[in-house]
């Protein structure tokens, strides 16, 4: 009966006498990434699909590496609130308002500031430094999940796309 485990949120929730250090471990946030891929932006995520005993424990983080100039475009967490923890660099960072007053707001940070982008929230970030930007991301949820405006405009019907945006 011991060996049994069961699924919550998605995923195995193992048995507790069978945890072991590994479920509650992950190693490599502290190494640069690779920032030449086409956007610049490398996301090395740090979740339950990475660290197993996260499972019910709504928290998640990750590392992110900008190259000169690269923007994470925006996006929002259906499931979680984000703080962002700038650790080189400099980033003009930003978020929208819901409806109806869909306000921008935005502020350059540097190393050792602390932006945060609330749940469901429109955010962005851009590197507006000479080099490499790194961030570290608290996230209030295992499974934040991510949607970026430009691939979930992909999917529409192009009569729904306002033509402003092509």
């Amino acid at each position: 009966m011991l060996n049994l485990s069961a699924m919550l949120n998605g995923f195995i929730c193992k048995n507790p006498m069978l945890a072991e250090a590994n479920d509650f471990h992950y190693s490599g946030l502290d190494e640069p990434k690779n920032r030449t891929t086409q956007s610049g932006v490398i996301v090395t995520p740090v979740s339950v699909a990475q660290v197993p005993g996260l499972n019910t424990l709504g928290i998640s983080m990750a590392r992110v590496d900008y190259a000169p100039g690269a923007v994470n475009p925006p996006h929002f967490h259906p499931r979680a609130s984000e703080m962002l923890v700038l650790i080189e660099g400099s980033l003009h960072v930003g978020f929208v308002t819901s409806n109806p007053e869909n306000r921008l707001i935005q502020r350059v940070i540097q190393t050792g500031d602390v932006f945060v982008f609330p749940l469901g929230l429109m955010h962005f970030q851009r590197n507006v430094g000479n080099g490499n930007a790194v961030a570290l991301l608290a996230l209030n949820s295992q499974s934040p999940g991510i949607t970026t405006i430009r691939d979930a405009e992909q999917n529409l019907p192009e009569e729904l796309i306002p033509r402003h945006y092509t």
